[in-house]
């Protein structure tokens, strides 16, 4: 069977997001195991913030060295690995430190799959972005929707986790196996130097955009289950839809995002998706019914859907340095948020309520349609 390189990255996204979306979706009974409250499970998920924050920083050079293929094989494979061993922790220091060498390999997946999909992109001449970043989405629907029956029927956490390792090691090993580096853009002839990834003041208002995406995309991911079951005392099943909603939309929107950004333009494309994730933390914020809820999970999702993968694309062309660490460094200041939106939000939930903790995102919202200029008309315009 002929495998298109895109579709292979299309693949890696889409287990990563199975493991990462298999181990966060069991969050509720996780936290019960470990008999620890908001704040104390915020903490402790906290070490893959901590990981990728590091790998993002000084691995970019690592990363450009072995490759695709093999970087490919380290990552996808090995992150699912150490999430599948997460529930086998008897206490929230050992889930910590798993989790902390979950995000050291989360960080150069990023960067790995990220420029090799810009490159691929650039190879085919159209774009691919938002749909690569849409089967990541769509890692996250799958799992959700697979975690919430798996949970409203009791499986363990523990049986679910080894299952979804043993999918994720069967697919990728094929898929990756095929994997071949793709040609790197043409770049300036500085382009090369340094190995240290850290954001440039041109790069800043792009990560204010990614911040934003990954905030709303963590408040709904880590969350949503939380909230349905201390707001609503929602079922099991009825709980996870919060999840499996606003990954569902963020799915469908990535998916069919790039011809929209064809032919309107990056700024109107995240103007408007940045516009509906307001709407959808409002929506949480003020729900007096769960149902109103599940509708502003589905608007977050879709709201965040393609706003990060466009300021990916826009840092990847940049002229300044090489991709990889430009990918990096926008990833440093956006992906990590991912991780840091649950002690974050956990705190603010603790102290202030669960509905308060959407509503602290609104702000950084707010900043990132302020900072819509720094994307390019066109994702075929090159920043300066």
């Amino acid at each position: 069977m002929k495998i298109e390189p895109q579709q292979r990255i299309y693949v890696c996204f889409f287990l990563f997001a199975v493991s990462m979306g298999a181990m966060l979706s069991r969050l509720p009974d996780l936290q019960d195991a470990l008999q620890i409250d908001k704040s104390e499970l915020g903490l402790t998920l906290i070490g893959a913030a901590i990981g990728a924050l590091i790998s993002l920083t000084f691995s970019s050079a690592v990363v450009a060295r072995l490759g695709a293929r093999t970087t490919a094989f380290l990552t996808v494979l090995g992150t699912s690995a150490l999430l599948a061993l997460v529930p086998w922790m008897s206490a929230a220091p050992f889930v910590f430190g798993l989790l902390l060498m979950e995000g050291l390999l989360a960080g150069a997946l990023e960067i790995n799959l990220n420029v090799e999909i810009d490159r691929i992109e650039a190879q085919l001449g159209r774009g691919v972005m938002n749909r690569a970043h849409g089967f990541w989405s769509l890692g996250f629907f799958v799992t959700a929707l697979v975690s919430a029956i798996a949970r409203q029927a009791g499986l363990s956490v523990q049986l679910h986790l080894a299952l979804t390792f043993t999918f994720v090691l069967l697919i990728g090993t094929i898929v990756i196996a095929g994997m071949r580096n793709a040609p790197a853009r043409p770049t300036l002839e500085h382009a090369g130097a340094g190995h240290i990834a850290l954001p440039t003041l041109g790069l800043l208002p792009l990560c204010i955009i990614g911040i934003a995406a990954f905030l709303v995309e963590g408040a709904g991911i880590d969350w949503s289950a939380i909230y349905m079951r201390d707001v609503f005392s929602a079922e099991p099943f009825v709980g996870g839809l919060g999840l499996t909603l606003f990954t569902f939309f963020m799915a469908l929107t990535r998916l069919f995002a790039d011809p929209f950004v064809d032919r309107f333009g990056s700024r109107t494309v995240a103007f408007t998706l940045l516009l509906i994730s307001a709407a959808g933390l409002c929506a949480v914020w003020l729900a007096p019914h769960q149902y109103v809820a599940l509708a502003g999970f589905a608007l977050m999702g879709g709201g965040c859907s393609a706003v990060y993968p466009l300021a990916v694309s826009a840092a990847a062309q940049r002229a300044d340095r090489a991709a990889y660490l430009n990918v990096a460094a926008l990833g440093q200041m956006s992906f990590v948020v991912f991780f840091l939106a649950p002690p974050l939000l956990g705190f603010v939930a603790e102290h202030a309520g669960m509905r308060t903790s959407y509503l602290v995102c609104l702000p950084v919202i707010l900043s990132a349609v302020g900072c819509i200029r720094s994307l390019p008309f066109s994702r075929r315009m090159v920043a300066a």
